[in-house]
C-alpha cells in the first residue's frame, strides 16, 4: 500500500502540473485542450512516449484509488478509524477509480468525449427527471462545501498532519509548506467556482453551464483582469502539482 500510495501521488502531482500549464496557455490566449484531467491526457498523448506516459498515469490513478479505498476499509495513517476521514478516502477512491477507467478508455480510443461534454450530458439527463434540478443543485453545493474545506485546509496548514514533518528541514520544509498552502488553497478556490457553476446550471435550468474545472477556469478568463486571474490560478495549480510530487517523499501513508 505504501508503494501504491506513492505511485498514485506521483500521478496526481504530474496531472496537476499539466493542468496548470494548460491554464497558463489559456491565460496567454493560446488555443488549448480542456484545462482538466481529460485535457491533460490529450496534451500528454501528443508528445513522444505519450502512450507510455498515459499507461503510467492510468496505473497511477488505479494505485491511488486502491490506496484510498483501503483507507476507507481499514482506516487512515493519520486519523485511524475515524468515520469522517474514511468517508473522504472512499470518495477519493471512487473518483480516482473513475479517472483510471477514463484514462484506459482514452488509450483504447473508446472515449474521446471531454470531461466538460460528459458533465454537461450527465447534468442534462438528470434535469429530465423529477427533482433533477434539486439533485444537480445539491451536487453543486456539496462540491462547494468540499472545495471551501480545501481552502481552509490550505490557509490553516492542516495538510501538515498528512506529512512526515520530522523529515522536513530547512529550506526544503519552507518550500514544501508554501507549495502546500498556495496549491491547496488555489485548488479549493477553483473547485468552488466549478461547484457554483453547477448550482447556476440547476437554478437557470441550463446544463451547458455545468462545465467542471475547465469551465471554471475559462469563466475566470472572461472576468475583469481575467488573464491575470488565470495566471494566478495556473501558478497555484502548478504549486499543487509540485506539492503533490513532494508528497511522494513526505506523505504519511
Amino acid at each position: 500500500m505504501n508503494a501504491l500510495a506513492r505511485f498514485g501521488l506521483a500521478a496526481r502531482g504530474f496531472v496537476y502540473l499539466v493542468i496548470g500549464w494548460l491554464t497558463l496557455q489559456i491565460a496567454l490566449g493560446h488555443h488549448t485542450p480542456q484545462a482538466n484531467q481529460s485535457g491533460a491526457l490529450a496534451e500528454v498523448a501528443q508528445h513522444s512516449f505519450g502512450k507510455l506516459l498515459l499507461w503510467l498515469l492510468g496505473a497511477g490513478f488505479a494505485a491511488y484509488a486502491i490506496w484510498r479505498l483501503s483507507q476507507a476499509a481499514f482506516g487512515t495513517a493519520v486519523d485511524g478509524s475515524k468515520g469522517g476521514p474514511r468517508l473522504k478516502s472512499l470518495v477519493r477512491g471512487i473518483v480516482y477509480a473513475g479517472l483510471a477507467v477514463s484514462t484506459f478508455s482514452f488509450i483504447a480510443g473508446t472515449s474521446r468525449t471531454g470531461q466538460k461534454q460528459q458533465q454537461v450530458s450527465v447534468t442534462a439527463r438528470l434535469m429530465r427527471h423529477s427533482y433533477g434540478r434539486w439533485a444537480v443543485g445539491l451536487a453543486g453545493a456539496v462540491v462547494v462545501v468540499v472545495a471551501l474545506a480545501m481552502v481552509v485546509e490550505g490557509l490553516s496548514r492542516r495538510f501538515e498532519k498528512q506529512l512526515e514533518m520530522g523529515e522536513l528541514h530547512g529550506l526544503t520544509r519552507t518550500v514544501v509548506l508554501r507549495l502546500g498552502v498556495v496549491g491547496t488553497t488555489t485548488r479549493g478556490l477553483v473547485f468552488a467556482l466549478a461547484g457554483f457553476l453547477v448550482i447556476d446550471a440547476a437554478v437557470t435550468f441550463d446544463p451547458k453551464k455545468s462545465t467542471g474545472l475547465d469551465g471554471a477556469l475559462r469563466t475566470l478568463a472572461h472576468q475583469p483582469f481575467g488573464p491575470w486571474l488565470l495566471g494566478a490560478a495556473a501558478v497555484g495549480l502548478v504549486a499543487f502539482g509540485l506539492y503533490g510530487l513532494a508528497s511522494v517523499r513526505y506523505a504519511k501513508t
